[in-house]
């Protein structure tokens, strides 16, 4: 098992860490890429709002119905054929949007692509937490989601790249090359059964969920993310089609704008892992790096004001120009703003549910209730503000999507000081 020196990227000595990495990489990079493409479909076909909220909430209805069972097999199964299992469902997605021809059926292939990417998270996050030091959760997590991160940015500039030089046929098959890969990698370097210690037995999966919500922490971490989800999924669908169907900006300038904000995220995440770590006080983390979230959200209406009194820029490649005015700089600075909120916000949330999880020797569940809750506010918010968008504005859209983000941070930390008063908070271990 990897010590803790070189770092966090220093994990990736440890074989097994570095093949659960490899399924993040995989999976991250194929949602980034397919973010971009969702955008140039919404052109092509010519979607409503509501229509582009579906592409977010096909994805989530998929996620929301198979997220608690998934826990539960992975808690008293073997995690390792579950995480084969998503890599292999990918590899299908990306073969079935190499066919779409409307709308319909890039609605029916996000539904899939659900399927895949809660295999490969859930059990990918359930494994680190389960496999990490008892005292290195959140560094393990952090540098877990720094790769996540560092692929999404790859998605983003490379993806985005594919995008705009290729027929789409060639970006799904870097897709897959880079998805056999990371099968490969967990087929030969990742223990048998990594998880699966919870005898089936002993609890069902209510009573398991139950005993996790009688958890102060748990719950306040619940009702927090089922409201956050609701304005962050409008910002990760809403952003690439504004950008590109208002101001007209190509696949390969939409990957730099997202890049911005992954870049952020991927230098500072595995920090913030080792700071929450050291420091405690992980609710504060959490909120902090909510409430800097709901700001950026509220900044990316600021292109359309900055559109036009920022002189362009020309951008020339592969043949091609794009010229890059103010909208294009005020979208990467707002996405820059969102990486470095998340990068506070994430590895204190993900530890703060193993800890709760390790109670009843159930991370996997514990997870669960964290992904069920986020699914929740995926399914309605993206159809949500897409309609605000059809009926009222796209300013509107996004702050309203700011004002669920806002009110979230509130709740959470009125919620966890209401909850704390009635159990003693955990002392922190320091390391």
């Amino acid at each position: 098992m990897a010590r803790s020196v070189g770092g966090s990227l220093g994990l990736l000595k440890d074989r097994e860490f570095a093949a659960l990495a490899g399924t993040a990489f995989a999976r991250s990079q194929a949602y980034s890429t397919i973010l971009i493409a969702l955008a140039l479909y919404a052109d092509q076909f010519g979607t409503t709002g509501f229509v582009e909220g579906l592409f977010g909430t096909a994805f989530a209805v998929v996620q929301l119905l198979i997220v608690l069972p998934l826990g539960r097999k992975v808690d008293t199964g073997n995690a390792k054929h579950y995480l084969l299992a998503g890599l292999v469902v990918n590899v299908a997605v990306f073969i079935g949007f190499t066919q779409v021809q409307n709308s319909t059926h890039v609605v029916l292939m996000r539904m899939v692509q659900g399927l895949g990417a809660s295999l490969l998270w859930i059990t990918g996050s359930t494994v680190v937490g389960e496999i990490s030091p008892d005292d290195s959760s959140g560094r393990w997590l952090g540098a877990y989601n720094q790769v996540a991160a560092f692929s999404s940015l790859a998605g983003d500039v490379i993806g985005g790249y594919l995008l705009y030089a290729y027929q789409t046929y060639v970006v799904y098959m870097a897709l897959s090359a880079v998805t056999i890969a990371a099968f490969l990698l967990v087929w030969r370097y990742l223990r048998e059964n990594p998880g699966g210690r919870k005898d089936p037995e002993e609890a069902t999966g209510t009573e398991t969920l139950r005993a996790l919500l009688d958890r102060p922490m748990i719950r306040s971490l619940v009702f927090f993310r089922l409201a956050f989800s609701v304005g962050k999924m409008a910002v990760i669908i809403f952003l690439p089609i504004f950008a590109h169907k208002q101001f007209g900006i190509n696949a390969f300038a939409i990957g730099w704008i997202l890049a911005g904000g992954k870049l952020t995220k991927t230098v500072a995440q595995g920090y913030m892992g080792d700071l929450t770590d050291r420091l405690g006080s992980k609710h504060w983390f959490v909120a902090v790096g909510a409430a800097l979230y709901g700001i950026g959200t509220a900044l990316i209406p600021l292109a359309l004001y900055f559109e036009g009194v920022v002189t362009p820029i020309e951008f020339s490649a592969f043949g091609k120009t794009q010229a890059l005015g103010g909208a294009f700089f005020a979208l990467f600075a707002a996405y820059g703003v969102l990486g470095v909120a998340d990068s506070i916000r994430l590895p204190a949330s993900m530890a703060l549910f193993v800890e709760e999880g390790e109670r009843f020797d159930s991370v996997a569940s514990s997870m669960s209730l964290r992904s069920i809750s986020w699914k929740i506010g995926q399914v309605a918010g993206p159809a949500l503000v897409g309609t605000i968008k059809d009926v009222v504005s796209t300013t509107a859209a996004f702050l309203t999507a700011a004002a669920f983000i806002i009110v979230a941070t509130g709740i959470f930390l009125v919620t966890y000081y209401l909850t704390s008063r009635v159990e003693s908070p955990r002392p922190v271990t320091s390391d």
